[in-house]
């Protein structure tokens, strides 16, 4: 299924269950070529969750808490199309939308000829599109031709996992993809410190601007998913961790989480709960205050590991 988030802290559905894919063949470990520009984060100790009360209760965003992490390198963007697409054409990958033969798009992105085929009656602004995949982002008659440098979208946890099996990375943590996102300013709302806008009122990342869910002016000139390295990276390199599409961790989803860790310091947190819903963060395109105020340093959300949306993608981590 489909489930775009929301800001209830609950997941809507707008398109049919999309199944894991039964009988694929293994996918060819470590054999791909992975060349993103790679950032180095020390190990180190530090505040992870949210010192504001921004969050919502159901996101489990506190207490905020000590955790200490090992050093690893991760991804300076997002992974692009261009990136997808080297590890599909040299393995004949077919993501899970592409299977299923739908995704979800938003509403104002749907390519004009396409044929919907669902909406989620939470969240109507998600419409499932037959024919959307990572190819064709709005519909079969869209496609990725211009956009190479855009962050993949239309791919599943389990996709992401395919290409990290193929490229010989992982999926970062939860608590690696917050340090890194963080960029060692310690306890700011996002990766350039407390306030949205620049000194000179420019917006410093891909969020909505305008009237959700009808009108986006696209203030930040972006109405869509922006290049990877669009806007400034932080203070360890990264670009576009908060804003532009959600980006999977590889930690199973649990809201509790961070109450069980409130007695002491944590060293490299990995939640032991059953993997219903995975975790997605950094917001995206579509997030606004009236909708959806994740595109924070701290925000947490989650999905089902097998749903397809046209706002999330992934970064890796070395193995």
């Amino acid at each position: 299924m489909a489930h775009p988030v929301d800001r209830s802290g609950s997941s809507s559905c707008c398109a049919p269950h999309l199944a894991a894919s039964p009988g694929r063949e293994p996918i060819p470990a470590g054999r791909g070529a992975h060349p993103i520009e790679q950032c180095h984060v020390g190990a180190g100790v530090f505040r992870m969750g949210d010192p504001f009360g921004d969050g919502l209760a159901g996101d489990g965003e506190t207490p905020a808490h000590e955790v200490s992490l090992d050093a690893f390198d991760i991804d300076a963007t997002a992974v692009t199309n261009a990136d997808f697409a080297r590890f599909a054409d040299d393995t004949g990958y077919r993501t899970e939308a592409e299977l299923a033969g739908l995704s979800a798009v938003f509403h104002t992105l749907v390519h004009p000829r396409a044929e919907v085929v669902g909406r989620s009656p939470r969240a109507p602004w998600w419409l499932g599109v037959a024919g959307a995949d990572w190819r064709h982002p709005e519909g079969p008659r869209s496609g990725i031709l211009g956009r190479e440098d855009h962050p993949v979208v239309h791919v599943t946890w389990h996709d992401a996992r395919a290409y990290c099996a193929w490229a010989g990375r992982r999926l970062p943590t939860e608590a690696e993809w917050e340090r890194a996102s963080r960029g060692g300013l310690e306890g700011a709302r996002y990766p350039w410190g407390d306030d949205l806008l620049d000194a000179h009122g420019n917006w410093r990342a891909n969020i909505w601007q305008g009237s959700f869910p009808d009108h986006d002016t696209a203030e930040d000139g972006w109405p869509g998913t922006a290049p990877v390295r669009t806007f400034a990276p932080n203070g360890f390199g990264l670009w576009q961790t908060v804003g532009n599409v959600w980006e999977w961790c590889d930690d199973p989803f649990d809201p509790r989480a961070y109450a069980k860790r409130a007695r002491g310091p944590v060293h490299d947190p990995r939640p032991r709960v059953a993997p219903a819903l995975r975790v997605l963060r950094g917001g995206s395109y579509l997030c606004h205050d009236s909708y959806c105020n994740r595109y924070r340093n701290a925000a947490r959300s989650s999905n089902t590991p097998d749903s397809s949306m046209g706002n999330a993608g992934f970064r890796t981590v070395a193995l």
